[in-house]
């Protein structure tokens, strides 16, 4: 049991590395783009940057939305594979198809909060700029 717990840790804390990835990628590009952290201080407080306060919000939303968008098809897809090796166990058969509609509400639930937040913060940035 313990070894389990272990192991789900080993792979959560690897996949994280692969979230990371991207903005890894990007940094340098972010970092001679926007002249370092200096310019998203001076954003916040008002200075001539590239995004306000409510685009720095609006796309750290849209980044923690898109990660758990990406749990979710890999809980698909780990409910598909226990679909297809059930072999006919209707208690396996069963657990996968719980899987796949908790991750199908979780995909519903996860569009309409990304669309609201994005319907919040275009209209924060149309009043504020």
């Amino acid at each position: 049991m313990i070894k389990k717990s272990y192991l789900k840790l080993g792979a959560f804390v690897g996949s994280l590395s692969a979230f990371a990835m991207p903005f890894i990628a990007s940094a340098d590009t972010l970092a001679t783009k926007n002249a370092g952290l200096a310019t998203i201080g001076t954003n916040i407080s008002g200075g001539t940057g590239t995004k306000t306060l409510p685009e720095l919000i609006g796309s750290f939303i849209s980044v923690i939305l898109g990660i758990l968008g990406i749990i979710l098809v890999i809980y698909i897809i780990q409910a598909g594979i226990l679909y297809m090796t059930a072999a006919g166990d209707d208690t396996k058969v069963g657990k996968a198809k719980k899987m796949i509609q908790t991750a199908i509400v979780g995909m519903v639930i996860i569009v309409a909060a990304y669309s609201i937040a994005n319907f919040v913060i275009s209209t924060l940035s149309g009043v504020t700029g």
